[in-house]
Formats: C-alpha cells, sequence, structure tokens
C-alpha cells in the first residue's frame, strides 16, 4: 500500500481556504494565513502545502 505525498500549491493571496478538494470526502473547510517569513502554510487536516508566488524558488524545499 503506498500513501500519496501531500500536495503543493502556489498561491497568489496569503489567506487562503481549504476544504480538501475532493467533495463529500474532503474536511470542514478552514482559512489558512501564509507566514510572511517562510511563505508556506501547511493544512492541518490534509497536510496539502500552500506556497506564495513570491516565495515559490525557496520555500518548494522546506
Amino acid at each position: 500500500m503506498v500513501t500519496k505525498a501531500p500536495e503543493t500549491r502556489i498561491v497568489d493571496s496569503y489567506r487562503v481556504a481549504c476544504d480538501g478538494g475532493e467533495g463529500a470526502l474532503g474536511h470542514p473547510r478552514v482559512w489558512l494565513s501564509v507566514s510572511h517569513e517562510t511563505g508556506y502554510v501547511e493544512c492541518p487536516y490534509c497536510d496539502c502545502k500552500y506556497i506564495h508566488k513570491d516565495f515559490e524558488g525557496e520555500a518548494s524545499a522546506a
């Protein structure tokens, strides 16, 4: 059995909403704030990583 790696999304905003993206199989919608220091935030439910476009090269390696 193989576990899929968490998704990574590049975003334009420092405030994003995550609902798991799978309709009824997702999770409750949560609002997340991308850190101005690190440039990313991870969803506590699905571990999706949201990276602000200004930090794309730096935060993707973190």
